[in-house]
């Protein structure tokens, strides 16, 4: 079967282990990045269909391995989380938006 995605680490580890063949290459800079936007993309969707707590950890996992590649400091994303929270509130109030 072809996939042409990202995957975790030990993934191609565990296919052997099942007798299975895993095919790899290693990403260079740019095609991680485009591969990273993907699994996030997928990994939203399957918590939008799931809504469980292991899809909601994958969708984390893709974000902290976006913010080591990205360089972004967690405390200054966490800064302009609070800020916009400040500034803008959160979502916590169930509020629709039903015109503007």
């Amino acid at each position: 079967m072809k996939y042409n995605k990202l995957v975790r680490d030990k993934i191609p580890e565990y296919i052997k282990q099942k007798g299975g063949r895993a095919e790899i290459h290693i990403a260079e800079l740019e095609e991680y990045w485009e591969k990273l936007k993907e699994k996030l993309k997928e990994e939203v969707s399957e918590f939008y269909e799931a809504e469980n707590i292991e899809e909601l950890a994958d969708v984390m996992e893709v974000i902290d391995t976006i913010i080591e590649f990205k360089k972004f400091s967690k405390k200054e994303i966490e800064k302009v989380r609070i800020d916009k929270a400040e500034k803008r509130g959160r979502f916590t109030k169930r509020i629709i938006l039903d015109e503007s």
